[in-house]
């Protein structure tokens, strides 16, 4: 059995079961016109979306469809807790070429509710559509925030500490291993694989964060550090000190670089889609953050710098020399 044999709302009704991780919010889901949810109007609403392309964000053939649908959701609730949020609702939409196999659009929504009930969210709705050529998915996310905790980029000021919530550059070199056809024949690179196929969004570690007294700005780290802290730079009229030995590089990442003769910190600075959060605070709050996060999610919030008065982003080296840091990250319309 096909798309083609169940057609648009027989293939609708198959992945509605399971979509509802909060029923009690919901007064119309998946089946209607609109979904219709209730809202706390104490709280800010927050929405964001993100396209993803087969051939720009992905190869069919080298991520099975639960993963791509794990990432497409985490990839958006990413963005949430770059702003200090809660995930709520979600609503996909997807274009199908006719060589997409049932079976395999299955898997998609299996990997997206799969991720879903890890954090409440809904998914609601959506649309469903052909495509002549590519697989296309885009996702919606609502969530919520209250006022007083939203996190932004130009909220940085000079003399903030600057953290990261985890590893910078396991993603690229995941990525790398599939465009090179590398046999993943060690633990550390099958992980490197799994933190480019199914990244984990920081929802919780976002809203500890947005609830801390000191913290002011945050990003989630999905073009690359260099350009994403560029983005907090020139939002918030602000510089970025970097410690080139600070940023934190997972034991994967130098396993991998070891072997393929690769410079991780190179990698830690330009890759994207780590999906960790970027997050500047007061340097008089940022000890106690920095351990009261580490007793909540037993693990470092890592120290990779601080905020400057003068603009641009510089990397100390361990040598005490510096240099300018351009941002190489990703732009979908540059490339690296």
């Amino acid at each position: 059995m096909g798309l083609r044999d169940i057609g648009e709302f027989g293939f609708i009704n198959r992945i509605r079961r399971g979509c509802l991780t909060r029923p009690e919010s919901v007064i119309r889901g998946i089946g209607d016109d609109a979904a219709a949810f209730r809202t706390d109007g104490r709280l800010v609403s927050l929405i964001t979306t993100d396209l993803l392309v087969e051939r720009v964000h992905f190869l069919r053939e080298a991520i099975s469809g639960l993963d791509l649908g794990y990432k497409s959701l985490a990839v958006n609730l990413s963005d949430i807790a770059a702003m200090g949020g809660t995930a709520r609702e979600a609503f996909v939409s997807i274009a199908i070429p006719e060589d997409c196999g049932l079976d395999y659009l299955e898997d998609i929504f299996v990997g997206m509710k799969t991720l879903a009930a890890e954090f409440a969210v809904n998914i609601l709705g959506g649309d469903t559509t052909r495509s002549m050529t590519d697989l296309v998915i885009n996702v919606a996310v609502y969530g919520v925030v209250p006022e007083s905790e939203i996190l932004t980029r130009d909220a940085a000021a000079a003399g903030d500490v600057v953290f990261s919530t985890g590893f910078l550059g396991d993603s690229r070199a995941g990525l790398h291993l599939i465009l090179e056809k590398a046999c993943a024949d060690t633990p550390e690179l099958e992980a490197l694989l799994t933190a480019h196929r199914r990244p984990s969004p920081h929802l919780r570690e976002g809203r500890f964060l947005a609830g801390r007294p000191g913290v002011r700005a945050a990003i989630d780290v999905s073009d690359g550090l260099s350009s994403d802290l560029q983005h907090i730079a020139e939002a918030s009229r602000v510089g970025v000190r970097l410690v080139a030995e600070k940023i934190p590089v997972s034991q994967n990442l130098t396993h991998y670089c070891d072997r393929f003769k690769r410079a991780a910190l190179e990698y830690a600075l330009s890759g994207g889609e780590d999906y960790t959060l970027i997050v500047t605070a007061a340097a008089s709050a940022g000890g106690a953050i920095a351990r009261d996060f580490e007793q909540r999610f037993g693990r470092p919030l890592y120290v990779i710098g601080e905020i400057t008065a003068s603009p641009g982003i510089e990397l100390v080296h361990a040598d005490g020399s510096t240099t300018a840091v351009a941002p190489t990250g990703w732009d979908h319309f540059k490339g690296h």
